[in-house]
């Protein structure tokens, strides 16, 4: 460590607070752009199997609440705002303000893994699992309805453990908050944690009419 800028001491290969400050944001964007990567893979999964099995992805929409998947919308884009507000409130030194927009940003996702929580045990007492798992046979129309469940769980399980690594991310900087080691003039931490926010509650946006509003 060498210089202090504006109370914040920067590591010594970098020329300020604020060259620290955008080479961190362009390493979160970077990873940023590899989590799109990972997902895209399973949206062009999604479109390929949808394309030859139309009428199955038809049929597995319809054991799907849509309006659990509509609240979880809600529950998310409502998260996006609180985390965007704590980023603000830090700007302006506002700490309490921040803190407290932290915590309702992980209430909101412990929320949305609720909802995720009821829609799951729903499926699993009707024996919708994913693959080989699958025992609806008796009550289906389409013998490969287990595809569309596996793509189902495969996409909105990995969207879920991104929310359980956000609420933990949204949880560190809240506690180095509270120490007072963020302020108006270093918050990269925190904002970088918000872009992977906000890009969890983007993956679901499209997620949601994917799975739910399949016509």
């Amino acid at each position: 460590m060498s210089t202090v800028s504006s109370g914040h001491t920067h590591a010594h290969h970098f020329e300020s607070s604020q060259h620290e400050h955008k080479a961190g944001i362009h390493g979160v964007w970077l990873f940023l752009v590899t989590e799109i990567l990972m997902f895209s893979g399973l949206f062009v999964a999604y479109a390929i199997f949808k394309g030859v099995y139309p009428e199955v992805f038809h049929e597995g929409h319809r054991y799907l609440d849509w309006r659990l998947g509509a609240l979880n919308t809600v529950i998310l884009l409502f998260s996006s705002l609180t985390m965007a507000l704590s980023i603000h409130y830090i700007r302006v030194n506002k700490p309490k303000a921040a803190m407290i927009n932290l915590l309702i940003t992980i209430a909101c996702g412990l929320g949305f893994m609720i909802v995720k929580y009821i829609e799951y045990n729903a499926k699993f007492h009707h024996g919708l699992y994913p693959g080989h798992f699958f025992t609806a046979h008796e009550h289906i129309e389409h013998k490969n309805l287990a595809l569309f469940f596996s793509l189902y769980f495969c996409m909105t399980g990995l969207h879920g453990i991104h929310v359980l690594t956000g609420m933990g991310l949204i949880g560190w900087v809240a506690i180095r908050l509270k120490k007072g080691e963020f302020g108006p003039h270093h918050y990269t931490a925190v904002e970088g944690v918000g872009l992977f926010w906000h890009l969890v509650d983007l993956i679901w946006i499209y997620l949601f009419p994917l799975l739910y509003l399949v016509s």
